[in-house]
């Protein structure tokens, strides 16, 4: 088993970066990551104001994977994700859904344990550890890893779970990936910007489907398929995402546009996955029964 230190980290996803790690296909990798306020708030005596922006939503890697080149899918297959036993929550003035309103930064300290998270003496939230950033390097430029795009990044999917299956499209020999922002929990949308930062570690390994890519990541669950796509507006991301699955349909079923376009209406729900960043995060879903894997790759 590969072991990568959350001392190797960044903060964009870039081909220009150096491999923290080279790992072959079928190989076990443990990730140690930081929370994604880089470990600077540790309690709530600690004010996000003073916080080295620069230092936020850092992700572990970057992992050259073998035998990936341009034009492949790097499937990665989530095999167990392990958290510390505090989380930080946060509001930011201006930031989050509703950040026209007017409210104080403020800084929430939650402990974690026996599955569960103790937001308050009176509320207890069941854990559900997912993975906030995770992707590949981009075809060109520096992505920052608070971003998200084709190639994965701040996705903030809740669904990012031990046992999802992501597959990624490959635009750099080797891949580089990267994930890290772990929370223990979120839900759809993350409102304020935040959800429980927390520590940990992410255990998985990585297979290569050779000459075929998905357009926008793909999420599998076991009774699932989710096209993880994004845009300025929820507008927007919730038409690429749409227009991925109904393209899906045609392949699948050698169907005209208008016979795939009615099926999206009885078969794909679009959720939103984040509403917090520059880019805003839908993914829509479809369930095995309708489609394969294949029909998402070109």
């Amino acid at each position: 088993m590969k072991i990568v230190p959350r001392s190797k980290v960044i903060y964009s996803f870039s081909s220009k970066h150096k491999p923290a790690a080279y790992v072959k296909t079928e190989e076990q990798v443990l990730l140690k990551t930081e929370d994604a306020f880089g470990g600077q708030i540790t309690d709530e005596k600690h004010s996000i104001t003073a916080l080295d922006w620069s230092k936020v939503d850092g992700a572990t890697g970057p992992i050259f994977v073998e035998n990936a080149l341009p034009g492949d899918t790097l499937v990665v297959e989530l095999l167990d994700i392990k958290v510390e036993g505090k989380g930080i929550i946060v509001t930011v003035p201006s930031h989050g859904i509703l950040g026209e309103k007017r409210f104080r930064p403020t800084t929430h300290a939650v402990p974690i344990s026996n599955g569960g998270i103790q937001f308050d003496r009176k509320v207890r939230v069941k854990a559900k550890p997912m993975i906030g950033t995770i992707g590949v390097a981009p075809k060109t430029g520096a992505v920052p890893s608070g971003s998200l795009g084709r190639h994965g990044g701040n996705m903030d999917v809740k669904d990012m779970t031990a046992g999802a299956k992501l597959y990624l499209p490959v635009f750099t020999e080797g891949a580089l990936f990267a994930a890290g922002d772990i929370h223990a929990v979120q839900a759809d949308g993350e409102l304020c910007v935040s959800s429980v930062e927390v520590a940990g570690e992410i255990l998985l390994k990585f297979h290569v489907i050779k000459n075929r890519a998905p357009k926008w990541p793909i999420l599998e669950k076991s009774d699932s398929y989710s096209v993880l796509a994004c845009g300025d507006t929820l507008d927007e991301a919730a038409e690429l995402a749409a227009e991925s699955a109904v393209k899906a349909f045609m392949r699948q079923y050698n169907w005209s546009f208008e016979k795939a376009y009615m099926f999206g209406s009885l078969a794909v729900n679009l959720e939103i996955s984040q509403v917090v960043d520059p880019k805003k995060g839908v993914r829509a879903t479809v369930q095995k029964d309708f489609v394969a894997l294949d029909s998402f790759l070109s």
